[in-house]
């Protein structure tokens, strides 16, 4: 049967899907994983369906098959159009009496802020930044890549250090460890033989993202290209954090800054400390920290700012996810 007052989260990235039923007092019912949401690869009608069997087997362990509202954060929903057309989708299948799609980088902002108001830069197989305030007022960027002007993200990072090493190896470049460090990862002795691998597809295409964290371990070994990455890359982070902080008018008060996503949390010392260290200068009152809660919290926490759940019903969620102690 259907219970009043509940919501439906789902954090959909591209490689695992979470979903959380959770009544408006905070009290999580079910929690179910399934795969991969993809939508540009299959289309938003199969990518919904494959959506159904981690639903399903939530709404079966939490003994409902309706709920109040849906609450989506869904990778590849870039554009406010898209997010529109996955929600329609979602209300289609009458899972819920309301559904509301976000891009999944709002997930990890919410999961990281005590009410919905911040900036998070999220930097895994791409990089995004979203901010939101109470009133409603978001900032964010479309981020779909070079054509949106992103420049980042664990691919791209796999992509420029290849550049930079292909060219060191043949001379157009400067010379660079990163020359030697990515085909060693691989088991091979040149970029030559590792350009050849790649192309002829004897190594997978999407293995080429395991090459993000050769690249940082070299720079901090002190190679100058791949500790240059790395700046950049800080770079790019600030100022799309300092963007968004302009936008939503939080430049000068004390606001969140989150970080999130598999680079940005991995710990990497250079990245991190030259993050830091821009945003002081740029963003003096930005209250830098790194999300470790699931983004599926964030889902739920929306699902609750939605209808309207007490602050104690909020942090009754939050300790689902995040034990004290």
């Amino acid at each position: 049967m259907g219970l009043t007052s509940t919501v439906l989260a789902i954090d959909a990235g591209n490689s695992k899907t979470d979903v959380a039923v959770v009544t408006v007092a905070g009290e999580v019912l079910a929690t179910a994983r399934g795969g991969g949401f993809r939508p540009p690869a299959v289309g938003v009608r199969a990518a919904v369906d494959a959506l159904a069997d981690p639903v399903a087997r939530a709404f079966a362990d939490a003994g409902v098959d309706r709920v109040s509202h849906v609450s989506a954060c869904l990778a590849n929903a870039d554009l406010p159009v898209e997010e529109q057309q996955l929600a329609a989708a979602l209300h289609a299948r009458a899972w819920g009496a309301s559904a509301e799609v976000r891009n999944d980088t709002f997930a990890i902002l919410r999961a990281g802020v005590a009410e919905p108001r911040g900036v998070a830069v999220v930097c895994g197989a791409g990089i995004n930044c979203v901010g939101m305030r109470p009133d409603g007022r978001t900032a964010r960027f479309p981020a779909i890549g070079r054509i949106s002007g992103d420049w980042g993200g664990g691919w791209g990072l796999a992509e420029e250090a290849l550049w930079h090493a292909a060219r060191a190896e043949d001379g157009r470049g400067s010379p660079t460890a990163l020359a030697r460090t990515l085909p060693a990862h691989f088991d091979l002795p040149t970029m030559y033989a590792l350009i050849e691998a790649l192309h002829l597809e004897r190594i997978a295409h999407d293995r080429r993202h395991e090459l993000t964290p050769v690249l940082f371990a070299t720079a901090a070994e002190g190679d100058p290209v791949a500790r240059s990455i790395v700046v950049r890359l800080a770079e790019e982070v600030a100022v799309m954090a300092t963007v968004a902080l302009t936008r939503l008018d939080l430049l000068t008060e004390e606001t969140p800054v989150l970080l999130g996503g598999s680079v940005l949390a991995a710990g990497h010392a250079q990245l991190d400390d030259a993050v830091r260290e821009l945003l002081t200068t740029r963003a003096p009152k930005a209250d830098v920290h790194v999300v470790t809660a699931s983004p599926v919290l964030g889902a739920a926490l929306l699902g609750l700012d939605h209808l309207g759940a007490t602050p104690a019903a909020r942090d009754r969620a939050r300790t689902h996810w995040q034990p004290e102690g």
